[in-house]
């Protein structure tokens, strides 16, 4: 049974749960590390794949147990900021865009005591953990 698994038992003390707390971060960061290069290679031998059939003759590539051939997908990218949303305030579309805050921009504008039309300051509480 894994103890690191939501739900789990928890320490008695808040002071116990600090220490599993980061315990529990620590093996999530090397997890996340891991991850991310298993995402690197991924991607390396994906674009080998393309690379390679492209150049090719070939329509695709079997192993014993997958076929490998490449497909083109079409996919929107932003080629004009300032006429995407001139035509997204036109045509009030605002569906196609995404609504997220750039927390890190707002941040900057309001320590310059800059305040942002329709977004308001939200306390949200967090946990701060410092080794002893």
């Amino acid at each position: 049974m894994n103890e690191h698994v939501k739900g789990a038992p928890l320490p008695e003390t808040i002071g116990g749960c600090a220490d599993y707390y980061v315990e529990v971060r620590t093996v999530r960061l090397a997890k996340d590390k891991e991850a991310a290069e298993f995402k690197a290679r991924e991607t390396e031998i994906r674009e080998h794949i393309i690379n390679t059939l492209s150049k090719s003759a070939d329509t695709g590539a079997a192993g014993l147990r997958y076929r490998a051939q490449v497909v083109v997908k079409d996919t929107p990218r932003l080629s004009d900021w300032a006429a995407f949303t001139a035509a997204v305030q036109k045509t009030g579309r605002f569906d196609l865009m995404q609504k997220r805050l750039s927390d890190a921009a707002i941040k900057e504008l309001w320590a310059d005591g800059v305040t942002v039309p329709g977004v308001e300051l939200v306390k949200v509480p967090d946990v701060s953990i410092t080794k002893i």
